[in-house]
């Protein structure tokens, strides 16, 4: 619109100073008549001065009228090179020609005043309305950015208060109140979604609890009693099958119960993780226990694990995560195959031989069956996954070259 405004404000421009020069054109010629007639000179003065007038004044004109000539008045724009300048150039003007009577006689009065140049007349304006037109982009950035800041303040407020919450730690969230009724409705929906997700998340934690403790005293006694009838002397063979089968089962759901209590301690923040903890011993000691493992599938252990790589965490769950990763290794890897254990102050990798990749989006979910070997609860890796959360650990995966690998970075 600015753009366009130029040619319209020059034209405007153009017509007023027309309308004003006809004005000025028109008061010379009425004060010059005035003036001459005040002279009350003679017929021959009169034309002498008249003579004297035309050869001083280049912008007017004064000539008799002889009979038969057109006595009407005009108004008109030329152009004509200024013959007197040292520079001649083309200029415009603005001519009147009307009738007037000095001494009874009349007389063709006729007055060329210059007019701006339009070139000049439109650089000026476009300068004028660039600059304003700078000025009101910057001042529509400054007033949007100011605005924007105040309308979306109580929304960013609101999204740094969600982005505090942790549906694990149950913690209290409290969002400002503000003026703008949308972001007040917002607010009000998100506290009960956050209120109905939270009770549902703490009555499913806590019936997960209450089922594993309660469960722990029934798995021990029958666990007791199978041990009991396994030593009867009078046991047959298909008996003795049968209730290693059950026994084999019974080790299998306490092994369950005992990682989802352990799940749901680790959720609830029931332990300290800043312990300083001799990564490399605890690594060399769980590699000695498990070796028999190792030695039973033939496989080859490739060591190479730093010395004195301490870091802070908890000790009992660092175990639990180094013997999980371990005996998943073991359990995957095929016979007469290898396992790289590395270690050093920034990574923990173990990578074992394999044939394929594992599914990534299951496997680190509970119960998630990612291979066909059946002997595991579905827990170890879901329980690696939560204890390196917990520790500020990041744990990955990755297939390549003919190994699996899982990395555990400390920083």
């Amino acid at each position: 619109m600015l753009v366009i405004s130029v040619p319209v404000y020059y034209f405007v421009v153009d017509a007023i100073w027309k309308t004003e020069l006809d004005e000025h054109n028109k008061i010379i010629a009425d004060k010059s008549t005035f003036a001459l007639n005040q002279l009350k000179l003679s017929d021959a003065q009169l034309m002498s001065s008249v003579a004297l007038w035309n050869s001083i004044q280049p912008g007017t004109n004064i000539e008799p009228v002889h009979a038969g000539t057109k006595v009407k008045d005009s108004i008109y724009t030329i152009e004509k090179s200024s013959t007197y300048s040292s520079k001649p150039a083309i200029d415009r003007f603005r001519c009147l020609s009307t009738i007037v009577t000095i001494n009874d006689l009349p007389f063709r009065f006729t007055v060329e005043t210059n007019i701006e140049e339009s070139g000049e007349t439109i650089a000026v304006i476009a300068i004028v309305t660039l600059f304003f037109f700078v000025l009101i982009v910057v001042g529509l950035l400054f007033l949007s950015r100011r605005l924007s800041n105040t309308v979306w303040q109580p929304f960013r407020n609101t999204l740094n208060t969600l982005k505090t919450f942790n549906l694990h730690r149950q913690s209290a969230l409290s969002f400002d109140s503000g003026n703008t009724k949308e972001f007040e409705e917002l607010n009000q929906s998100l506290n009960k979604l956050i209120e109905h997700t939270s009770i549902a998340y703490k009555t499913q934690k806590e019936f997960t609890e209450n089922a594993s403790h309660e469960l722990q005293t029934p798995l021990a006694i029958l666990k007791n009693k199978l041990d009991v009838f396994l030593q009867s002397d009078d046991l047959t063979e298909k008996q003795y099958l049968l209730a290693e089968e059950m026994n084999n089962a019974l080790n299998r759901s306490s092994r369950i119960n005992k990682n989802l209590l352990l799940l749901a301690k680790i959720e609830n923040n029931q332990f300290d993780n800043t312990e300083a903890i001799a990564f490399d011993a605890l690594l060399l000691q769980s590699i000695d226990i498990l070796k028999e493992h190792f030695e039973s599938k033939n496989i080859t252990i490739e060591l190479n694990i730093k010395k004195d790589v301490v870091l802070n965490g908890n000790h009992s769950l660092t175990e639990v995560l180094i013997n999980n990763l371990l005996l998943n290794s073991i359990r995957h890897t095929a016979v007469n195959g290898i396992v790289i254990i590395t270690l050093n102050q920034q990574i923990f990798s173990i990578a074992n031989s394999g044939i394929k990749a594992l599914e990534e989006r299951l496997l680190f979910k509970r119960f998630s069956k990612h291979s066909t070997y059946n002997g595991g609860s579905g827990l170890g890796l879901a329980i690696v996954n939560e204890i390196c959360k917990f520790q500020q650990w990041k744990i990955t995966y990755n297939f390549e070259n003919g190994a699996h690998y899982f990395k555990i970075y400390f920083s």
